[in-house]
């Protein structure tokens, strides 16, 4: 089978495995850390230690892979994704070109552009996506295996647009996949499949990531429909949407006959600094927000709603590999 990049080189797809579409490693902002990030915020060596401990643990559950949809916007650096699965070689880490905001772009990007001060014929966004993906990231050798973008609450705004359509253009030129974060309370992922549809895109190289933050199923059939993957990939997240609901969300779109169309994951992290310096945060506001969630609970969980191994293995090995495959 074609070969997939991950963060130690490229993989065949087939040794994929079991695959959770959406986890990220660490969302750290840069300018926070570099700023004010000593001491209670950030410990280098303390969190590489944390992180592959987490990983570790992950990859003794049964998860070969991981995509890391972690892109600008919400601290990718590479070298300390490497740095981690060095340490952890049994898991696959893919990592992600793009820009994560849920409206403007980064000033970087603001003047420059076709309409803009700085126009310099075609959208430089799209340059440095293919660049990270045919050549790799910030001169580590390490190749993106998909892009990434928003649609939030916000909805399309002009910044975020100029976003999705750049990613578009990547898309067409590299035949790369695609993950965008949606907010599914305003149904994102409707504005997402149509402008990617008019781009051009392969909607069946799309994921609507979190779309099980919803449990409209005439929303989600209607997004799958298209040929779109539902990212059904918070699990945990229950402030949002309950680990009862999802699975039963799950459960039902399986037995409606779309396992095909989705993948699983929890949009978890081993570090994020959205919500202070203390690591104790997450798991005292989010207790089954972890790595561990869905091999632990959820398929034991979906197991007893009447979803079968053989769909199990649809949204955790098939779809992912099949998603990758160019």
């Amino acid at each position: 089978m074609p070969a997939v990049e991950t963060v130690r080189g490229p993989v065949d797809a087939a040794a994929l495995g079991r695959t959770l579409m959406h986890e990220h490693v660490f969302v750290l902002g840069a300018e926070n850390v570099q700023n004010y990030g000593a001491g209670d915020w950030w410990d280098e060596e303390e969190k590489v230690a944390d992180a592959v401990g987490k990983l570790r643990e992950l990859a003794g559950l049964g998860v070969t892979t991981i995509a890391d949809p972690t892109v600008w916007g919400l601290g990718r650096y590479l070298p300390r994704i490497q740095r981690v699965n060095e340490q952890v070689p049994e898991l696959n880490i893919l990592v992600a070109t793009g820009i994560y905001t849920y409206n403007d772009l980064p000033f970087q990007f603001h003047h420059r552009g076709p309409g803009t001060l700085v126009d310099e014929g075609p959208d430089p966004m799209i340059a440095d996506f293919t660049r990270d993906l045919t050549e790799g990231i910030a001169g580590t050798g390490v190749r993106a295996a998909f892009l990434k973008c928003a649609v939030d609450a916000p909805g399309l705004t002009p910044g975020v647009e100029r976003v999705l359509r750049a990613v578009a253009a990547t898309h067409r030129e590299t035949g790369a996949p695609v993950t965008v974060h949606t907010e599914s309370s305003i149904h994102a992922g409707r504005t997402v499949v149509d402008l990617l549809g008019e781009e051009g895109v392969d909607l069946a190289k799309v994921v609507v990531g979190h779309a099980g933050d919803s449990n409209d199923l005439d929303y989600l059939m209607g997004l799958a429909d298209t040929g779109a993957i539902l990212g059904m990939d918070r699990f945990g997240l229950d402030i949002i949407n309950s680990t009862a609901e999802r699975v039963a969300t799950v459960a039902a779109l399986c037995e409606r006959g779309y396992a095909d169309r989705m993948v699983l994951s929890h949009d978890a992290s081993c570090f994020i600094d959205w919500f202070g310096p203390d690591p104790a945060t997450v798991p005292a506001l989010q207790p089954n927000w972890n790595y561990r969630h869905i091999s632990e609970d959820v398929l034991p969980a979906l197991r007893a709603a009447g979803v079968s191994d053989a769909r199990i293995d649809q949204m955790l090995v098939e779809n992912p590999r099949r998603y990758f495959t160019r």
